[in-house]
């Protein structure tokens, strides 16, 4: 079968995927953009009964040679989503109509992955990174993982902190982490987990690492200097460094583990100096740590995603 198109699913307005699209055409890859946030307004996406019956504005992207996935939008709350006046005139039409389109995209990443089609990341891979389930495995794998606790419930918060500092932050991301205080186990504000669960985690006060792992191999690794909890927003310094071989094969294991082909993994230092990890990210971004650090993240994918299509981009 001949190879088709590398795609790119993402918004075209999107730093990462305008990137790439630069990259690949660059090279003569000629990607083609399924604007997921656009969708169901742009493009005309249409499907037959066959797996590989996928026409794209017309383009047959059926069987793609690689496709690279940054976001399907499907949530009112995800990033880059602006659905305010639309779920204030009449949210029952507007989460319809994004259950119709997550239909769509969802069984169109299905098809790709059925086919065995190399994706980064397929959605499968995407759904092994859901936190709770996401640490338990690497738990298992013997992986070094902070102690979390995730819970809506008061006590059992309670007997986690005792005696030790603890971090807090959302179950799915979205806002930054903060350290527990005596007066977060206050009656009043622990009733607050009735309305949602949260995480809470052992604090980990020392260094903040970022590894990029694609396609098995680390492609980039940065010390982030901050004095914050949360090192976003808060960057002092972005350093590029060499792993040491363990943690090198802690990083891929646990990429290895999860599925993914390509991701971010934040590590953060314990006190006795062992690195755990945070999580990984199955849509990391990379264009500031490229930028900061001196290295070239884009260029390993943009080559891992021409070399799909059979184009080997020179050094």
């Amino acid at each position: 079968m001949s190879r088709g198109p590398i795609v790119l699913v993402g918004s075209v307005s999107d730093d990462h995927v305008a990137a790439l699209r630069e990259s690949l055409d660059e090279v003569g890859a000629a990607p083609v953009i399924l604007d997921s946030l656009a969708f169901p307004a742009s493009p005309r996406l249409a499907l037959g009964a066959e797996p590989d019956a996928i026409l794209l504005d017309g383009k047959d992207v059926g069987h793609p040679s690689a496709v690279y996935l940054r976001s399907l939008y499907l949530s009112p709350l995800a990033f880059g989503v602006d659905m305010t006046r639309e779920m204030s005139e009449d949210w029952r039409t507007t989460l319809v109509i994004l259950r119709e389109k997550a239909e769509v995209l969802v069984g169109v990443m299905r098809r790709w992955e059925a086919m065995g089609i190399p994706i980064y990341n397929a959605l499968s891979a995407s759904d092994a990174v859901r936190k709770p389930f996401q640490m338990a495995e690497l738990a298992q794998r013997g992986l070094p993982v902070p102690e979390t606790l995730w819970t809506n419930d008061p006590e059992a918060v309670r007997r986690f902190a005792e005696g030790r500092r603890i971090a807090y932050k959302p179950v799915a991301g979205g806002a930054a982490t903060r350290e527990l205080s005596a007066a977060d186990l206050d009656e009043t504000k622990l009733a607050r987990l009735a309305n949602a669960p949260v995480t809470f985690q052992e604090l980990l006060p020392g260094r903040d690492l970022r590894v990029f792992v694609l396609d098995g191999r680390v492609v980039a690794a940065f010390h982030i200097h901050s004095q914050a909890l949360d090192y976003r927003q808060n960057e002092e310094k972005v350093e590029s460094i060499a792993l040491a071989p363990a943690v090198e094969d802690i990083c891929l294991r646990a990429a290895l583990a999860t599925g993914l082909r390509f991701t971010g993994m934040d590590l953060k230092e314990a006190s006795n100096g062992v690195l755990k990890i945070l999580e990984l990210n199955p849509s990391p971004m990379f264009l500031g740590f490229d930028h900061l650090g001196g290295t070239n993240v884009r260029g390993a994918l943009v080559a891992a995603l021409a070399g799909h299509a059979g184009i080997r981009p020179s050094a």
